[in-house]
């Protein structure tokens, strides 16, 4: 039995153990358990408990990842391993067989670097960067201080080099999608280095590359509408051309308070467009350079963002393509421009009554085969299409099925495969953890390259031959296995992580829950921790950890051993985190809760899910709810208590993103819609703050620069008005945040008051 599977077997015994107890408290049918209510000495435990959660768990889960350092050969790696107590060991690893065999002897080396550099190496702790191997394993190259030693493993003696020409294995690159929005020079020298275009005055000129020559090519252009972003056609005879309507960003100002050696305050301002501030808009033209004709192309202007990447067809000189978001999020086009006479057609055209996910759109071009492959939620769940770039007619749809693709890797064009991320393929299993998986253009040939019921992190050898495959849940630690990729078979297992140091300190991996949401159907997925020193014969309040920002899931799937939840829980709460409907990572009805419906936040879903984990476990408090936020969650978490009062009684709101037209315009038009209408006043924490019922605890920096902090201030300000209790916390000089090391004291404490009902530590007394 190895290590590992006696920690994971141990690991079992102990959540068995756990979950038996809990059992049978649930037998006993104990409804009225008494709240757990800690003494000063059982809470003075508790926050050293805390603390130690806070620092020595840090470091006590070994061999967790494996970071291969592949040579030349594109068959064999090293990798180094962190033991307890910082001592390290070196592993060489044959990729053909999987024999692994220890690399080095630390002791050896160590005393061969000292005397090579007149310095002191530990072998118990050597701290190699890089290791190449040469004849035939007979010397190594070592880099360590940014230095190269050349190791003569025969004679145990260390030389000084110089950086070696090191023979790096043939790599195939990853593919990845090209920015939407092109960044221009102001200077556009031609395809053949001949000529230049230029702007001067708002018009556009063209001479020889030193500038002589000159000659004009627009004469309606000027300083306060000008032309500019210049792009020439591959052989030179076109300049695709915007004339610009400048407009300029809003701006918004932070004060620095308490900057040292200074008695004033200083201002500082930058630009932050908000929902509904105008952008500087693009009207595309085509400039013939050997007639000096002109023609707008006959599309709208582009007014969100910057202009777009302009794509020439293959071997075509007078056609190219571009890409267009419409402000609103509701319509993508690929659309293809003559530039002889400025007439386009949509070659992709999707449309959507709710919203198109800005950042997830992908596009990849493959201009010798006039196809794209284009990733959609078109059919209700995000999948892969191949598209004919000629007539604009769909291929086919690659990938299918009730599951999401999360993120293409690469495009080997030549094999016309698509290596992709995905989740929910499986059943039986979470849908979030991620997968790998190859597929033919033409949606044959699906070839799963894991398989363990976790999610899992790959990476491939630099020829793709091999990969590792590191997978873990929340609750079985990470298990590193070397493959094959043409089949996905096992070479060899290279570690499975140690965690008996961390469960001999006393804590509990959580538990991964889920119950159905608010429509009795979907199952919703969440953590849960509870304090290391349970007692499941007493009932403890809940403590939700809030982020339901709509740009992704939240809930961590692979393996944690540290982190606020376990150390806020070590106070005596059972800490969860939920991902409720309206966050992404599911179907796009799922995640189509959220339209124009941001204060939601899942909480229909959340609030079933705790009381689901209640009505399993008697010793759950649902009675006694707080919830803590920052960003997004500081919005949510303060909705928490104006929306749903009567389930949450305590909520920490840090930098909250209060109302939607005060914080940045990129990410709230792309969930709450253009143009700002009345449903962004419906769903503001300022305009509902009368409503306030429970205990509230408000953080803001004072210098954020990410979420204002007048959207903290004026829900202060609505709440003074509104005659309501509150505390507010401003961290001076600190930007976006949840206010550092003071703000969580402050949190922890607040909690502790308001749902333990206990008095905190007096600090200032000592206490």
């Amino acid at each position: 039995m190895t290590v590992f599977t006696q920690v994971k077997k141990n690991t079992a015994c102990q959540i068995g153990s756990l979950f038996l107890m809990l059992l049978g408290t649930s037998s006993m049918a104990q409804k009225n358990l008494p709240s757990y209510k800690p003494n000063p000495a059982e809470l003075s435990a508790s926050y050293k408990r805390m603390e130690l959660s806070d620092s020595l768990t840090r470091g006590s889960v070994l061999k967790a990842t494996v970071q291969a350092g592949w040579q030349g050969d594109g068959e064999s790696f090293w990798y180094k391993n962190i033991l307890k107590d910082s001592l390290t060991e070196y592993i060489y690893v044959n990729a053909s067989d999987g024999k692994k065999i220890k690399l080095l002897d630390n002791e050896k080396v160590a005393a061969a670097l000292s005397k090579a550099t007149d310095s002191a190496f530990s072998a118990k702790k050597l701290m190699l960067q890089d290791i190449r191997f040469t004849d035939h394993n007979s010397n190594l190259l070592i880099q360590v201080k940014r230095q190269w030693y050349n190791y003569n493993k025969a004679t145990n003696t260390a030389e000084k080099i110089d950086r070696p020409n090191i023979e790096r294995p043939k790599e195939l690159g990853w593919t990845r999608q090209r920015s939407r929005w092109q960044r221009f020079s102001a200077d556009s020298i031609s395809p053949d280095k001949k000529q230049k275009a230029y702007v001067r005055n708002g018009n556009i000129y063209l001479s020889s590359p030193d500038g002589k020559n000159a000659s004009q090519l627009t004469y309606d252009g000027n300083p306060l509408k000008p032309f500019g972003e210049l792009s020439w056609s591959p052989d030179g005879n076109y300049l695709v051309c915007y004339r610009i309507t400048p407009q300029e960003e809003r701006q918004i100002s932070v004060i620095f308070s308490s900057l040292p050696n200074t008695t004033r305050g200083e201002v500082k301002t930058r630009g932050y467009a908000q929902p509904g501030d105008e952008f500087t808009s693009y009207e595309m033209h085509v400039v013939n350079v050997k007639t000096k004709g002109i023609v707008k192309v006959k599309s709208e202007a582009i007014d969100f963002f910057n202009a777009p990447v302009i794509r020439w067809r293959n071997g075509d000189n007078t056609h190219f393509t571009y890409e267009k978001v419409d402000r609103g999020h509701q319509r993508f086009r690929v659309i293809e421009a003559d530039a002889t006479n400025g007439n386009t057609r949509n070659i992709i055209d999707e449309k959507a009554e709710t919203f198109i996910y800005q950042n997830m759109i992908y596009t990849h071009y493959q201009p010798e085969k006039n196809e794209i492959i284009w990733v959609s939620e078109k059919d209700g769940w995000r999948h892969i299409y191949l598209v004919d770039e000629l007539t604009g007619k769909e291929k086919n749809q690659i990938t299918k099925g009730e599951w999401v693709v999360r993120d293409i890797d690469s495009i080997d064009t030549a094999k016309r495969e698509i290596w992709f991320r995905a989740s929910g393929m499986n059943a039986n299993e979470d849908p979030y953890h991620i997968h790998y998986y190859r597929i033919n253009f033409d949606g044959t040939g699906l070839v799963k390259l894991t398989s363990a019921k976790a999610t899992h992190q790959l990476s491939f050898s630099p020829d793709r031959k091999y990969y590792l495959d590191n997978y873990s849940t929340m609750m079985s630690p990470p298990v590193t296995e070397l493959r094959r990729t043409a089949d996905g078979s096992l070479v060899t297992k290279l570690e499975e992580a140690d965690i008996s140091q961390y469960l001999s300190l006393g804590f509990k991996l959580p538990e991964i829950f889920k119950a159905k949401g608010r429509d009795g159907k979907t199952d919703i997925w969440g953590i849960v921790y509870r304090p290391s020193k349970f007692d499941p014969k007493k009932k403890y309040p809940i403590i939700e950890n809030i982020y339901a920002g709509p740009h992704d899931s939240f809930v961590p799937k692979a393996f944690r051993h540290y982190g606020e939840m376990q150390s806020m829980a070590e106070l005596g709460f059972i800490v969860v985190q939920i991902d409720g409907m309206g966050t992404y990572n599911r179907s796009k009805a799922f995640h189509d809760v959220c339209w124009k419906n941001v204060a939601d936040a899942g909480f229909p879903d959340r609030i079933a899910w705790m009381k689901s984990l209640a009505t399993q476990y008697p010793h759950v408090d649902s009675s006694k709810v707080g919830v803590y936020g920052t960003s997004a969650g500081g919005q949510n978490s303060l909705g928490a208590l104006l929306f749903h009062p009567n389930f949450y009684d305590a909520a920490v709101s840090a930098c909250g993103c209060h109302d939607n037209r005060v914080d940045k315009q990129w990410w709230n038009e792309q969930w709450m819609g253009y143009p700002v209408g009345q449903h962004y006043d419906d769903q503001s924490n300022i305009t509902h703050a009368a409503k306030l019922k429970g205990d509230l605890l408000l953080i803001v920096g004072e210098v954020d620069t990410n979420v204002p902090p007048e959207s903290t201030y004026r829900v202060a300000d609505a709440l003074i008005k509104s005659n309501k209790d509150f505390e507010l916390l401003v961290v001076p000089g600190m930007g976006h945040s949840d206010g550092g090391t003071y703000g969580r004291r402050k949190k922890r404490d607040f909690f502790v008051n308001k749902l333990l009902e206990v008095t905190p530590p007096n600090r200032n007394k000592g206490i």
